[in-house]
């Protein structure tokens, strides 16, 4: 019978052993350490043990759980196999919602509501129309492009930067390191969606920040190992940016005596922008895992030179 192995240092994996049996239950699951699980064929990953992966003599197929690969592509002994991501319909539907919310919080002043409260100051902030307000999006994707289309049709001025030259209706559309200058001078609220490469590792820097418009707010729903914390901190405590919402970080569970706590005018939510389902999770390893042994072409391979 062949094996799904479920490998991860950080993260449970158990909650996902029943979903991928019902949807495929010719195959067997077994969690990392169990009987069997290092003959698998398959491995289900989420930040897998360095090195493991390369000691599965019978591995065929890689597959995250999720639609991020960097945590697995970072291991320096990452055996040559197929990769494969999970696409879930609904993750951009998530995403754009946790954005318009970001961007609401501080369109609407609502970061300067909530401290009045704290100090039972009773002041209206002052409206104004979205149209005033730039909203620059990192990243053009599927994801990405969902998200400022949302954006706009809200009535926000939006504008994107993606690695190539993009159409979208409606949306100012810079490309390249060319581009990036010129994208961020005009943006009031920078938007990160960008997949995790070798090229936008620690893009969201001081450089990056000192580029924005003055008292600019950031929202980060990319990649931990895109922000260079001390720099945001430093950036917040000096009013170069006027607020932020950070969504991921580089070690996951942000550790409780992380200064990045007590950031100034900083929202920390955990990774919770949007998530995948479990049943979904369950039936594309069971779908892919099943194509693998027909000899069919598999779903959502990622390209390694890109890393996405």
């Amino acid at each position: 019978m062949t094996t799904i192995a479920l490998l991860s240092q950080s993260f449970d994996m158990a909650h996902l052993v029943e979903p991928i049996r019902r949807a495929a239950p010719q195959l067997r699951v077994a969690l990392h350490g169990e009987p069997g699980a290092a003959e698998a064929e398959i491995a289900a990953c989420w930040d897998p043990p360095r090195g493991a992966l390369a000691a599965m003599p019978n591995l065929r197929l890689i597959h995250s759980i999720a639609a991020g690969v960097d945590n697995i592509l970072s291991d320096p002994a990452l055996p040559a196999r197929p990769l494969c991501r999970v696409v879930d319909p609904q993750h951009a539907r998530g995403m754009s919602e946790f954005v318009m919310w970001g961007v609401l919080h501080f369109h609407r002043q609502l970061d300067l509501v909530m401290r009045n409260q704290r100090e039972a100051h009773w002041f209206r902030p002052r409206q104004s129309h979205p149209s005033r307000c730039t909203v620059g999006v990192m990243g053009l994707g599927e994801i990405g492009a969902r998200v400022a289309a949302d954006l706009r049709d809200a009535g926000f001025s939006v504008r994107g930067w993606a690695r190539q030259p993009r159409v979208l209706d409606g949306i100012d559309v810079f490309a390249g390191e060319a581009g990036l200058a010129p994208f961020l001078r005009g943006t009031d609220t920078l938007v990160c969606l960008l997949p995790l490469t070798a090229q936008t590792r620690g893009i969201l820097n001081r450089h990056t920040f000192d580029q924005l418009k003055p008292d600019a707010r950031l929202i980060h729903v990319g990649r931990g190992e895109h922000l260079v914390t001390d720099d945001l901190m430093a950036a917040l405590d000096s009013g170069r940016l006027g607020g932020a919402i950070v969504d991921v970080f580089a070690a996951e569970p942000l550790p409780p005596g992380d200064p990045i706590w007590r950031a100034p005018n900083l929202v920390v939510t955990p990774h919770m922008a949007s998530v995948a389902s479990e049943e979904t999770i369950g039936e594309q390893i069971a779908q892919n895992a099943l194509r693998l042994l027909a000899g069919h072409t598999l779903l959502n391979v990622v390209d390694l030179k890109r890393g996405y």
